[in-house]
């Protein structure tokens, strides 16, 4: 397989995983793995993420235009006189917070010990599960514009298990959420938003690194493929996947997540 299709392919799965709650870093690891392909290094990583970044921005791209006036007009009021735009600002901020420090703290812990497939897969696996706890037990009745500051500093808190690979950053964020008292839409919608800041954040860490080592290798060809299909496949994600919400379940995605972590586990017993 050439060097662009094996980009497109990996956009695919980043754009896909990145948003439906199955861990986009952990089939970033386990798709390379399975197909017996190298890793195409971190400047491709960095690349796909961009990708994302740009679907996230884009498709909320009204909400972000209200949320940045909002942060900059709450500077000038009481927090209790805040409207719905100001308050939101704030509640992306504080759900920023957990991952923006941890992140700073642990990233490279994360990297270094937690990349194998059966780490992989145990975290793919407790994520799904926590998927189905939400499904099965939470308490559903308030929307988006009901979001409250427990409710984003548990996605926040959340979150930072995310940072290792198979824990699906959307599932145990939404999860977090549906748990507080808020509906799958609801949660997924903050969850996709809350997202934003922590992948620009850490796409500046990683080009900082990648500055310092090179591009590995990769081809312009490549990083553009990888870029430009993470992206589309990205926004025409949270697109659909917004629209399910709005009455299905998360539970086939739990169900799918149980299933990659025991055939993993599974081929490495028999291997």
């Amino acid at each position: 397989m050439i060097t662009t299709l094996k980009a497109v392919v990996l956009g695919i799965v980043q754009g896909l995983t990145e948003f439906i709650p199955v861990s986009s870093s952990g089939h970033l690891v386990l798709v390379p793995k399975l197909f017996g392909w190298s890793d195409p290094g971190l400047a491709f990583d960095v690349v796909l993420h961009l990708g994302t970044l740009l679907a996230v921005l884009a498709y909320f791209r009204k909400e972000w235009v209200t949320v940045i006036r909002g942060f900059f007009t709450s500077l000038a009021v009481r927090p209790s006189e805040w409207d719905g735009s100001q308050r939101l600002a704030w509640l992306l901020i504080l759900a920023t917070i957990p991952a923006a420090v941890a992140g700073a703290a642990l990233s490279g812990f994360f990297d270094d010990h937690l990349r194998s497939a059966a780490s992989v897969a145990a975290f793919l696996a407790v994520g799904s599960l926590a998927i189905l706890a939400a499904e099965l037990w939470s308490k559903r009745p308030r929307t988006f514009e009901d979001i409250r500051a427990r409710d984003a500093g548990a996605m926040g808190i959340l979150q930072v298990v995310a940072l290792a690979p198979g824990m699906s950053r959307s599932g145990i964020t939404m999860s977090a959420g549906m748990f507080s008292g808020i509906d799958r839409e609801a949660a997924a919608r903050f969850s996709f938003m809350m997202s934003a800041p922590v992948i620009a954040g850490a796409g500046v860490v990683e080009a900082v690194k990648v500055a310092r080592q090179g591009f590995g290798g990769v081809t312009a060809g490549m990083l553009i493929a990888g870029f430009v299909t993470s992206a589309v496949v990205g926004f025409l994600t949270v697109k659909y996947l917004l629209r399910y919400l709005r009455r299905g379940s998360l539970a086939p995605f739990a169900i799918y997540g149980l299933a990659v972590a025991a055939a993993v586990f599974l081929l490495l017993i028999l291997s």
